[in-house]
């Protein structure tokens, strides 16, 4: 229970809610029922959708007001300002006792209860059960969290009215084909506010890609069914590039000498090449012969305040699942867990500043200005705005520490 509680808070923070703009709604519902008449329907139709399927699927539909980042027709499109506004959160907070201990110990009973399953995907993927698991606890907490959303509501008021509107415009076609082809439960398909599906959290394009029939009924059913949701995650990342020779990682310490501004996948070294400079395992352990020649990558999501890793490209293929580093990390982590019993970290998440992303969004400006690239001015503190700050510190003859904090805002915002 309590690691349910804790994923649905998790989803309720990462929501970037911002009220609609005062509108006249029911004009707009008008101009949206039209829409859909008009417009989605004959390319729904051109996709293979019959129109049963088509009514169904909008029965008592109408917009969902509440959704983020919307702008109704004749608004003026602003920058949200939550996302503006919202707080840079400390990277150790990802990984808090409660989501970490409780997917474990839940992914541990699934290890056994679903064992068959697992070892099955494993053989035709080369995607070790543990990966496969933590993923699916990362997303739905392994189906107990509740997929609260009507995925017509979701994807036709975004395709409608908001910021990304072709994109949610090409999802809401996909999810209409799965909805003809029979793979939901009902006639409703139950999402995220983002449009995400089912136990795996699969937007409808992605599940016409990679979701999988894993018990043999003849249907993907990722609402329902855990072989099918272990296929369809195994498929995914298989599909994406999971190499079964190598790990997703290894914790390291990392000496003074060794740079963190060397962090990211376009600075990869071997295993033996960052042996030479002075990293190693920080259990202990030698790294795994046949990992030392292969290619591996700098990661210290929050530079030289916490934990260092050097990851493989298996580490990236988990971030086409989940464009985050933290993601991944967890991810690779709870695994382990899972199946090795690892611990905590041995490197201590550090304090950092509370900084707001509004503020982290000044200093990576400040940082283009000098010549950087930062990879956007998104307030997210990604590896290229890590090293970034690295490097600038390096060039300034600054103590390195390749994490954004107050000080710095100070000095690169003038």
């Amino acid at each position: 229970m309590l690691f349910r509680l804790l994923s649905l808070l998790l989803i309720l923070l990462a929501l970037p809610y911002e009220p609609a703009l005062a509108v006249d709604r029911a004009q707009v519902e008008k101009q949206f029922q039209q829409w859909l008449v008009k417009e989605i329907w004959p390319e729904a139709r051109a996709a293979g959708v019959r129109r049963p399927t088509f009514d169904a699927a909008f029965s008592r539909v109408s917009l969902n007001w509440d959704l983020p980042d919307l702008v109704p027709p004749g608004s003026k499109t602003a920058s949200p300002r939550r996302q503006r506004q919202a707080e840079f959160g400390a990277p150790g907070r990802y990984f808090n006792r409660g989501s970490v201990d409780g997917a474990t110990s839940m992914g541990r009973r699934m290890a056994k209860r679903h064992a068959t399953a697992l070892r099955q995907t494993e053989r035709r993927t080369g995607v070790p059960g543990r990966i496969i698991l933590a993923i699916w606890g990362r997303e739905s907490g392994y189906g107990q969290v509740k997929i609260p959303h009507n995925v017509f509501e979701v994807l036709g008021t975004k395709g409608f009215m908001s910021r990304r509107a072709d994109y949610f415009r090409q999802e809401l076609i996909a999810a209409l084909q799965i909805a003809e082809a029979a793979h939901a439960p009902g006639q409703v398909m139950r999402s995220s506010w983002a449009g995400a599906l089912g136990q795996p959290q699969f937007m409808p394009s992605s599940f016409l890609k990679f979701a999988e029939d894993g018990d043999g009924d003849g249907r993907a059913d990722i609402w329902r069914s855990e072989a099918d949701t272990i296929a369809s995650i195994g498929g995914y990342l298989a599909q994406h590039g999971w190499d079964k020779t190598r790990d997703w990682g290894f914790e390291v310490s990392v000496p003074a000498s060794v740079s963190c501004s060397l962090e990211g996948p376009d600075q990869g070294l071997s295993i033996r090449e960052w042996e030479a400079r002075g990293i190693r395992r920080s259990s202990g352990r030698a790294f795994p012969a046949h990992e030392r020649d292969g290619v591996a990558y700098l990661m210290m999501p929050a530079g030289r305040n916490g934990p260092a890793f050097l990851v493989t490209p298996n580490f990236y293929v988990l971030k086409d699942y989940n464009k985050s580093d933290l993601y991944a990390l967890f991810v690779g982590h709870v695994g382990d867990r899972i199946q090795f019993g690892v611990r905590d970290f041995r490197g201590a998440w550090g304090r950092v500043d509370s900084m707001l992303r509004s503020d982290v969004a000044t200093m990576q400006r400040g940082l283009e200005r000098r010549g950087h690239d930062v990879g956007g001015a998104d307030g997210l503190a990604g590896f290229k705005t890590r090293r970034s700050i690295g490097r600038w510190q390096e060039a300034t003859g600054r103590r390195t520490t390749c994490f954004p904090s107050a000080a710095l805002l100070a000095d690169l915002s003038r």
